[in-house]
């Protein structure tokens, strides 16, 4: 067997191990990531001494440009809980589609309210809500419930400013504006059909519980029972939420609105920076989720402090999957791989796909699996010259939200909330994101063919 057989060989056991680790013996996946790098970087005979320096050289590539982007998102997202923001827009939703059209907003409500949070922040903050409109319409807590976590999971995967979207961004420089432009146009229908459509079709057949522990708890806390007139106004809330979109399609088109080279140009892509137009948003929104609402400086401070604590775990596993792409890269299994893929004519989007895929069944996250795949794909597409990046960071993002199973935590997140078994979660959450994963691939490829 030739070198660079044996180097796919050691990270196939690599991935392999990473699995068994992680979900058969439920251990930590940052501790399992960082072991199974070390280790895999030693088996593949890299020396001793350059192991732990291209570990953390990975680690830090990949924190440098994502941390800033999961605190402003973190503390934005906290500022639309506390303030009743993100209550506001559920309830202006569902009173514009009416009960029998409840799962199509609960959808555009978790699209919406995702843009600038992790998924299971999302799933934290919008549950509460799921809960009392499947109560109050009378309809089945899955009708309601699948369309939000599609949602939150398009978004999740394929769409900026989330921090993996915007990793793959970097990875494949791929222009910003445009891969939030192209990701609305795959990501409104991927959620669409893997939500509410799939939703009217399995909420019948999966007969849940009668006693749901959680919603009894959640019901009787939060904001479900506020009056209206304590809530943010419906307009200024969207406008905080959407304002870093906005910026960051304004980026995006800088050189068609403005000649390259002059200021105009450059405050446009300036603005339309992830992090600038993030932190100018979370600042918009101390004041008009904040100020506005009656929040003194002094618990504006403690949200934005307390909503930080969360994130280190997420943030730790990111940089664990980039120190795993270190390895691969500084072992040469990245290159083989590269060179595997030009044997096989594979193009860089179903390459972008595959990786990621077997990146989020080893892993279980859909930000270390699109991360790593990123950096793996990207030396090869840009070496093929491909035309269009933004659509490699959407091929990737729908590869890293396939096959959810027991070693994500969404799947368990989904499991407890809903109260379902482990089999009636295989059926509607892991079939929900594969389904995800395989339409967002389709429109992506079309989308090709089209540009």
């Amino acid at each position: 067997m030739s070198p660079g057989s044996l180097l796919l060989v050691y990270a196939a056991i690599a991935i392999l191990a990473l699995i068994v680790l992680i979900a058969r013996y439920r251990l930590n996946p940052f501790i399992t990531l960082t072991l199974v790098s070390l280790g895999l970087a030693l088996v593949a005979g890299m020396p001793a001494g350059e192991v732990v320096a291209a570990y953390e050289q990975g680690v830090g590539r990949t924190l440098g440009h994502i941390a800033l982007i999961v605190a402003l998102g973190t503390m934005l997202g906290k500022m639309m809980a506390e303030s009743g923001g993100a209550e506001r827009i559920a309830r202006t939703l569902i009173g514009w589609f009416g009960p029998r059209n409840v799962h199509w907003a609960m959808m555009l409500v978790a699209f919406g309210l995702g843009l600038p949070i992790f998924f299971e922040v999302g799933f934290v903050l919008l549950i509460p809500i799921v809960f009392n409109v499947a109560r109050r319409t009378g309809v089945s807590l899955l009708l309601v419930g699948l369309p939000m976590v599609a949602g939150l999971s398009v978004v999740h995967g394929l769409v900026p400013p989330h921090p993996a979207a915007m990793l793959a961004v970097h990875e494949y420089r791929a222009d910003v504006g445009r891969t939030l432009f192209y990701a609305l146009v795959v990501g409104l229908p991927t959620a669409a059909l893997a939500g509410p459509v799939f939703a009217r079709l399995v909420a019948p057949r999966v007969r849940l519980p009668s006693n749901n522990p959680m919603e009894a708890a959640l019901l009787d806390e939060g904001l479900g029972h506020v009056p209206d007139e304590a809530l943010p106004g419906f307009g200024i809330t969207l406008a905080t939420l959407l304002l870093p979109v906005g910026l960051m399609l304004l980026g995006g088109w800088a050189d068609v609105l403005a000649a390259p080279g002059t200021a105009l140009n450059g405050g446009l892509r300036f603005i339309g920076n992830s992090v600038v137009a993030l932190l100018l948003a979370t600042l918009l929104s101390f004041v008009t989720l904040g100020l506005m609402r009656g929040f003194g400086r002094e618990q504006i401070l403690k949200f934005s402090q307390d909503c930080l604590a969360p994130t280190a775990a997420i943030t730790l596993l990111v940089g664990a999957g980039g120190g795993l792409n270190g390895i691969l890269v500084g072992t040469g299994v990245a290159a083989e791989i590269t060179a595997m893929s030009q044997r096989f004519e594979l193009s860089p989007l179903l390459m972008g796909w595959t990786v990621a895929a077997l990146m989020r069944i080893a892993t279980g996250s859909a930000t270390v699996a699109m991360s790593t795949a990123a950096g793996i794909v990207a030396p090869v597409a840009l070496a093929a010259g491909y035309p269009h990046p933004e659509l490699l960071v959407l091929a990737t993002g729908a590869g890293s939200l396939v096959l959810s199973h027991v070693n994500d935590g969404g799947f368990w997140l989904v499991k407890e909330y809903f109260n379902m078994s482990v089999a009636q979660t295989f059926k509607t959450w892991t079939v929900l994101e594969t389904l995800v994963s395989l339409i967002a691939l389709g429109l992506t490829a079309l989308l090709a063919v089209l540009l």
